[in-house]
């Protein structure tokens, strides 16, 4: 077992609470609280067990281990995960990237889009966006046609070709899933969709509105959330 050293530290603040409480007996409720509030110390310098990091700047570890910084740090090793794992998944096939896999599947339920259109939904800057598109319609994927009121404005629909790539890969994206999930339990699968949902309505809103262009717009909506917690 390799988990002594957590069992400890468990018992070491379970004391601490009851010397807090004048030992008076704690319930599980009294601890969650207590443990929450010691977690969420600034001061406690809770450093998790981060393979990456060293042990050469204290100050900088406080600063990345800032619960917000924390999370953010771990959506991006996430995000990292993830593409990794798509991209094994498209081996073999004409799609390069997790981008292309999802350009083709947005195209897949709709009749048509603009290409401006797919390229806001695929949540990407418009020279990678339109490379993706390049690639998709370069391999008979996707097909494009000039609008009828504006000749400038590109129309594009996946093709019967694409439809049936991408139904040969969900067969692999949809190990990717099981697999970027882990071991969480259903309900913590649940729990997790549930926040990452909020929090995604939170950025689509702010994407949408293009609210956040430089590094202003970054302290500005930053300090609006802090003020609100």
């Amino acid at each position: 077992m390799k988990s002594y050293q957590l069992i400890h530290q468990l018992i070491d603040l379970v004391a601490e609470l009851e010397k807090e409480n004048q030992g008076r007996e704690a319930s599980l409720q009294d601890f969650t609280g207590f443990l929450l509030n010691k977690v969420g110390d600034p001061a406690g310098n809770n450093h998790s067990n981060e393979v990456r990091f060293g042990a050469n700047d204290s100050a900088a570890l406080d600063i990345a281990y800032q619960l917000d910084n924390n999370i953010g740090r771990l959506f991006v090793f996430m995000s990292r995960y993830a593409k990794s794992y798509i991209k094994k998944a498209l081996e073999g096939t004409p799609l390069q990237t997790a981008e292309d896999f999802t350009a083709l599947a947005i195209l897949l339920t709709h009749t048509h889009l603009s290409k401006s259109e797919l390229i806001s939904y695929n949540l990407q800057e418009k020279t990678s966006g339109m490379e993706v598109l390049r690639r998709l319609i370069a391999h008979g994927l996707v097909r494009q046609w000039d609008g009828e009121k504006d000749k400038r404005s590109k129309h594009i629909a996946i093709t019967d070709k694409g439809k049936i790539l991408l139904f040969q890969v969900f067969e692999h994206t949809s190990y990717v899933g099981t697999i970027i999930t882990g071991r969480l339990t259903i309900a913590e699968k649940f729990t997790l969709q549930y926040l990452l949902q909020k929090l995604e309505k939170f950025h689509l809103g702010h994407y949408e509105k293009k609210s956040i262009i430089n590094k202003e717009d970054l302290k500005k909506i930053a300090v609006e959330i802090a003020s609100e917690q």
